[in-house]
């Protein structure tokens, strides 16, 4: 039995120590949870994979412990959060939204992608050096985005990019990050309405054309894209710029699909997911019971040398597309072609208008988000 998950990390880029000793010696370890609760850690890549394609398990959050401490337990998600939710709620939100994710829809898209990249990398360079990374450019590329995608108006998207700053920096007062994110979800609220009255050629004009959804539901779903749809790219930025930075290698600008495959393997931001077993199964060598919680511990998974040979070793001409950093199964991520798309094209330019960035602190500085689902840096620094 292990008291937590493992989160602290002797290198920014790598996992916990400890996680590669229990993938090597138990790699389905009996846990207990900050609440309290005597559940499972899965290391293996295999058997989180089946984890996560197997109906046994469920992700709703009311029946699961969080692996990290939280200050109340989540309750049953809310209108549209679906995913949070199992079938048949989960598939009635998430379908409507399959056709505007498809490869070919990203494709079409990375256009306006490359343009809101070149823009903020213009209003980066017009601040000047030294800039906060993070701030500067990680952030809002995702959040512009998104904000296109849903039919926010410039207006609506600036200040969708200013109120996640306060939410995603460390050391902001409580008050102020809900206060930050209550206004995110008066805004939502509100572009709905707007859609509602002026359809466009956008995916929440789409829904509200398309679907039954009402207008909490609505909101809902697009404050679930905005916020899965921004922290994860804009941490995964952010760190894999720094990680760049630390290496002394040749970069493959523009940067190919595998580059950034095995970055996101590498890196791993998303640390874990959940899931609470719906009735007895077995998984390897133990038995999970009805209503216990497993974690899976992506940055382990994914460092699994039974699925990938020198796995500590970041090769960017590896094929790594079979991580699990977007998950696996009916609950990977709908995002994740734009966010590769994202990340591809976000670093491709940085790096071509910036070959010499590089910190603007000593190493030292910079501190990681690690008691989180989602690992960072809180703000990167650079010069060019």
């Amino acid at each position: 039995m292990i008291d937590g998950l493992p989160t602290s990390r002797t290198c920014p880029f790598d996992p916990p120590p400890e996680l590669a000793e229990l993938r090597a010696d138990a790699p389905v370890t009996r846990m207990r949870y900050p609440d309290g609760h005597e559940g499972w850690l899965v290391t293996s890549f295999d058997l989180a994979r089946e984890v996560l394609a197997g109906d046994a398990f469920s992700a709703r959050h009311e029946l699961r412990s969080s692996p990290i401490p939280m200050p109340v337990k989540i309750g049953p998600a809310a209108p549209g959060m679906f995913i949070g939710m199992d079938p048949p709620d989960h598939t009635r939100y998430r379908k409507p939204l399959s056709r505007t994710f498809t490869t070919r829809r990203t494709r079409e898209l990375e256009p306006e992608i490359a343009r809101i990249c070149a823009e903020t990398l213009d209003a980066m360079e017009r601040q000047g050096s030294p800039a906060d990374l993070m701030k500067a450019f990680a952030l809002p590329l995702p959040v512009l985005v998104i904000s296109k995608l849903l039919g926010a108006t410039p207006e609506v998207a600036e200040e969708f990019q200013a109120l996640r700053v306060p939410v995603l920096t460390a050391g902001t007062p409580k008050e102020e990050a809900m206060a930050a994110a209550r206004r995110t979800g008066e805004l939502m609220g509100e572009l709905v309405a707007y859609r509602r009255a002026n359809p466009g050629d956008d995916l929440l004009s789409a829904l509200i054309a398309d679907s039954d959804l009402d207008s909490q539901e609505l909101a809902g779903i697009s404050l679930l894209i905005l916020g899965a749809g921004h922290e994860t790219t804009a941490n995964m930025i952010s760190l894999a710029t720094y990680f760049l930075m630390s290496e002394e290698r040749s970069l493959p600008v523009p940067f190919t699909d595998d580059a950034v495959n095995e970055l996101l393997r590498h890196l791993s931001v998303v640390q874990f997911v959940s899931r609470a077993a719906l009735r007895d199964v077995r998984l390897g060598p133990v038995t999970i019971k009805a209503g216990e919680t497993v974690t899976l511990s992506l940055s382990a998974v994914n460092r699994d040398p039974g699925r990938f040979p020198d796995p500590d070793t970041a090769r960017l001409d590896r094929d790594a597309s079979s991580h699990l950093a977007f998950g696996h199964g009916l609950h990977q991520c709908i995002g994740h072609n734009l966010a590769r798309a994202e990340i591809r094209i976000g670093l491709s330019e940085l790096f071509t208008r910036f070959p010499k960035i590089r910190l603007a602190v000593p190493d030292e500085e910079i501190t990681t988000r690690e008691a989180m689902n989602t690992h960072g840096v809180h703000a990167l620094p650079v010069e060019w």
